[in-house]
């Protein structure tokens, strides 16, 4: 509809084109009418009256500058002025509506190409940002249509680890510590919001980001206690703890990368102002006499 109405502007303006080339014509005429009076005055007049014969010369050459003038301005406006649009042109133009969607969808045509059709149909877009993006658009022919579309994420939102392996990582941390978190993951084909493999970095991140406690933080919630925490309630050097946990005399596991490791004592006091229960006399007697 748009196409047609174009080519009914086009032949409207062709007309007034028409009009003009007459009026234009009509002066040429007017011009070349008035040159052949002067010329035919100056001719008649007596050789003997040379101030006369000269002002007729003159007027004569005045007349044929100003048809030279009106000649060349038509022929220049002439050629400018050719836009009539004829059928087998009118069909072509009609045609471009089936082949516009033919050339946008083909794989041969480069993204410049693109921006330049639709710089050749849409005038403006007017885009407004609430909760979603609101895009009124106006083409050249003058319709208009509107847009709803979802607004774009954000850079940060587009590398975000998808929710689903984020739910899995918040799992394997109840067990395990990042490094060993994202070793599981790649096994599993699991990939960051950016597409590559996961390492201890990249699980830190999500932590981080997701706000997930770490496997050292999960131990400790759980009532784990630490080397210098053990060693203080036990009354016994970092050494002798070592010892003991070597031994197996006391549970421990390691709770990040870095070989920090994490302790359980049976019944373990409230307080390490306590006195030691029985089991934990044992534990330190054990490590004094060196006996397993």
């Amino acid at each position: 509809m748009a196409l047609e109405l174009a080519l009914a502007v086009q032949q409207e303006i062709a007309a007034r084109l028409e009009e003009a080339d007459r009026l234009r014509h009509r002066r040429v005429e007017r011009a070349q009418y008035e040159a052949e009076r002067a010329r035919h005055r100056y001719m008649q007049v007596d050789p003997a009256h040379r101030l006369v014969a000269d002002s007729l010369e003159a007027d004569w050459n005045a007349k044929l500058r100003a048809l030279a003038e009106a000649q060349h301005d038509y022929q220049r406006q002439h050629t400018t002025d050719r836009l009539v649009v004829d059928e087998q042109e009118r069909n072509r133009v009609l045609a471009l509506a089936a082949d516009f969607p033919t050339v946008w969808h083909a794989p041969t045509t480069p993204q410049r190409e693109r921006k330049r059709m639709l710089a050749l149909l849409i005038e403006d877009v007017t885009l407004i940002k609430q909760r979603h993006i609101t895009v009124a658009v106006r083409f050249r022919g003058g319709a208009t249509t509107t847009l709803t579309l979802p607004r774009p994420l954000s850079a940060a939102q587009l590398r975000a680890t998808h929710p689903e392996v984020r739910e899995h990582i918040d799992t394997l941390l109840d067990e395990y510590t990042d490094a060993q978190v994202a070793h599981i993951l790649n096994e599993r084909g699991a990939n960051t919001g950016a597409g590559t493999t996961f390492d201890a970095n990249s699980v830190r991140w999500v932590r981080f980001s997701a706000k997930l406690k770490s496997l050292k933080e999960r131990l400790l919630d759980a009532g784990m206690l630490t080397g210098k925490q053990v060693s203080a309630k036990l009354g016994v050097s970092r050494t002798t703890l070592g010892r003991l946990r070597a031994q197996g005399r006391i549970e421990a596991r390691i709770c990040n990368d870095k070989g920090e490791w994490l302790y359980s004592l049976p019944e373990p006091p409230k307080s390490a102002a306590a006195p030691l229960t029985p089991s934990h006399r044992q534990l330190v007697a054990s490590a004094a006499g060196g006996a397993v």
